[in-house]
């Protein structure tokens, strides 16, 4: 496998140092503890917000440090956990009056490193609180979970909660946002190919030319089976069903709809699927009011695709709708 590749070891700083570079005006790279922070950060009257998990998911978590989103990024090596000291070091940078909120998705090793971090940042006097998410409805345990995985669903609790700690909120609150949005988030994915770690140099996983992965996790996790490749029709279907009938959304919904590209499919293929899955879900009687199309958490190279719905109120729509400043894109 052909890649843009010096020593696979720096393949995580070599990346986080251009993506500081190209945006040196609101982003500071600390190389010691793989660190991307807001340059304004900590704002002493917002509630700071951190994430971190292993790296290979771009844009999560590092090109989303922006207003209205994260205040700092704390990302391991590829498909690796940060390091405790990594976090407890994020949450010291952007340590504010207000208190940091981590945000973990469900990973034995990210929950970990992060709950760790919190009783040292709490044993410092650092007001620190600790929100899990778990939207993904493939499988209730998988290789690094107990419980469900976090997944492409993280982004919507990220914009919420920055939304509600750009506005002032307290604490408590923002986790109670956090909280609601992650309860109504449902995610399910879908492998056409394996994906390819740098340090490794071959696929993770084998996969044949005919089949595909379903339910896929974004480490390359087992899914919920193995099968056939089918048309796109069919793949929605195999998709949005799950995620339908789980919490379960229901005719006069409006959500949020998101197709999420793992890495490898190209923006062509991922509104082909979200036509499908807007037309299928309106057919239910399920309007989608907010769309979300391309690249928000990604597995290296993956060609495949992930379909996330959001149960929508009033406040989450409000929420989802705020301005925000990111190195990709303006949500």
């Amino acid at each position: 496998m052909k890649k843009f590749l010096n020593d696979p070891k720096e393949f995580v700083p070599e990346m986080l140092k251009g993506l500081a570079l190209a945006n040196p005006d609101t982003l500071v790279y600390e190389p010691k503890y793989n660190l991307i922070v807001r340059k304004d950060a900590p704002d002493q009257n917002k509630v700071s917000i951190v994430q971190g998990s292993g790296s290979g998911h771009e844009p999560a978590h590092v090109m989303i440090v922006g207003k209205g989103m994260l205040d700092a990024a704390c990302p391991g090596d590829v498909f690796a956990a940060p390091p405790t000291d990594y976090v407890l070091e994020a949450a010291r940078r952007v340590n504010s009056e207000k208190g940091v909120l981590l945000l973990v998705n469900n990973y034995t090793g990210d929950k970990m490193a992060f709950e760790m971090a919190e009783e040292l940042a709490d044993a410092e006097g650092i007001r620190v609180k600790t929100l899990f998410i778990d939207d993904d409805v493939a499988v209730k345990d998988s290789t690094y979970t107990i419980g469900r995985r976090g997944v492409a669903g993280n982004f919507f609790v990220i914009k919420a909660v920055g939304a509600a700690a750009e506005a002032g909120a307290e604490i408590d609150e923002v986790i109670r946002v956090g909280e609601k949005v992650n309860s109504v988030t449902r995610t399910m994915g879908v492998a056409l190919t394996a994906c390819t770690p740098p340090a490794k140099g071959s696929p993770l996983f084998e996969l044949g030319d005919d089949e595909i992965e379903v339910g896929v996790g974004i480490h390359g996790e087992p899914g919920r089976s193995r099968q056939k490749i089918v048309s796109a029709d069919e793949i929605v279907d195999i998709l949005l069903e799950p995620i339908v009938s789980d919490l379960p959304y229901a005719s006069g919904d409006r959500v949020a709809l998101m197709v999420n590209g793992l890495g490898g499919t190209p923006i062509s293929e991922l509104y082909l699927l979200y036509g499908i899955a807007h037309e299928k879900l309106v057919a239910q009687g399920i309007t989608p009011v907010r769309s979300y199309v391309g690249e928000y958490c990604t597995s290296l190279d993956m060609a495949g695709a992930s379909i996330t719905l959001v149960k929508l109120d009033d406040e989450i729509e409000g929420l989802l709708a705020a301005p925000a400043e990111i190195p990709l894109r303006t949500f």
